[in-house]
């Protein structure tokens, strides 16, 4: 689709949500609209796409009420907004929206988190991502390095690149908006998703990439959306096998199932930013004892995290309830650079050869 088509598709997208009002009080009924609940009790694996997606459990925001009838009068100014953004063909950020809002007087939003939440409501409403309405968050993407050659549409023309002889050592930048990337060749055998930016260099040092061929992707700890599509679109192009590398703890492994399985805030993303095949490489928690890796007892939120993760149907596997009882039982979190205690080489040259020879990967 065309970028001129997109803007107009989002145009309509965003006029037919006004026009359902417009309806229903025409027909002497207050307006209102319905919104799946967005709670990980909500959400269901989906065979078709193999992602996590919102269940049937909805929840009504009717005018009946003053804080519904807020909320509808907001979005009625979002719309008005986004919809004179797209004519000007002009863009913005989320937190710039959150300051344009403080000139709306009934309709300004109090703080940017309930901005951003009202810009997901019109994400499901319109099954369109913000992009398609120019809206863009602050952070960027992170990066790439490896055999990866792209064409990136940029504002004097697309160029080409390769993600590592046309870039430094920090990588290639994934922009806010890749829709406008185009892969075109790639010399690789997997993609590894690297947590930290230091076991990212750590990687690019001891030559992880050359030796095993790898496209090396810096998550800079939980992705950005375009970070996480990127991740998508590689596995769906070329059919890589996609893996995470994280650090070993609860929150780790959510920034691992945002990547595979989708994130809940954003389950009606799911199939665009969510990488199915995607596998964790570690660090496990049984790796902190079979290596005896340095580490860091938990604390009591990282416990209440770790329990709550065996009730998301996310973790819901065996793998994950053995690792995350194991973790519980040891009382232990460690880093993804504790194995520089075995030596700088340590974790290129066993770890992960052996972590992605067992699981089928090398």
């Amino acid at each position: 689709m065309s970028r001129n088509d997109l803007d107009a598709r989002a145009r309509a997208e965003l006029l037919r949500i006004a026009e359902a009002w417009y309806d229903q009080m025409h027909g002497g009924e207050v307006p209102s609209i319905a919104l799946p609940t967005r709670t990980k009790q909500n959400i269901e694996y989906d065979d078709e796409s193999e992602v996590w997606k919102y269940g049937e459990k909805e929840s009504l925001r009717s005018a009946h009420t003053a804080k519904s009838a807020l909320h509808l009068l907001k979005m009625a100014w979002v719309i008005g907004f986004l919809k004179q953004q797209l004519a000007e063909n002009r863009s913005s950020t989320l937190r710039e929206l959150y300051y344009i809002s403080e000139g709306w007087k009934r309709a300004k939003f109090g703080a940017q988190e309930e901005s951003n939440l009202l810009i997901e409501d019109l994400e499901i409403l319109t099954a369109l991502q913000r992009e398609a309405f120019h809206l863009r968050p602050e952070e960027d993407g992170a990066t790439i390095f490896g055999p990866l050659r792209i064409r990136e549409a940029t504002r004097r023309g697309p160029r080409e690149i390769h993600c590592r002889d046309d870039v430094g050592e920090a990588g290639y930048a994934i922009p806010n908006t890749v829709e406008g990337l185009e892969f075109l060749e790639h010399d690789a055998s997997m993609v590894v998703a690297v947590e930290t930016g230091g076991m990212y260099a750590r990687l690019q040092e001891n030559g992880f990439d050359e030796e095993h061929r790898a496209i090396l992707v810096h998550l800079k700890g939980q992705p950005a959306r375009s970070t996480r599509r990127v991740l998508h679109m590689l596995s769906d192009r070329f059919d890589l096998p996609v893996t995470v590398f994280t650090d070993g703890d609860p929150w780790s492994y959510r920034i691992f199932a945002s990547v595979a399985y989708g994130s809940i805030k954003a389950a009606h993303m799911s199939e665009l930013l969510a990488t199915p095949r995607a596998q964790f490489i570690g660090v496990q928690p049984t790796d902190i004892a079979d290596y005896q890796l340095p580490s860091d007892k938990l604390t009591d939120r990282d416990v209440q995290a770790l329990k709550a993760e065996l009730t998301d149907p996310r973790f819901d596997t065996d793998y994950w309830r053995l690792q995350i009882r194991r973790q519980l039982e040891l009382g232990l979190k460690t880093e993804q650079q504790a194995f520089a205690a075995r030596g700088l080489d340590f974790v290129t040259r066993e770890y992960l050869p052996a972590r992605l020879t067992e699981m089928g990967v090398l």
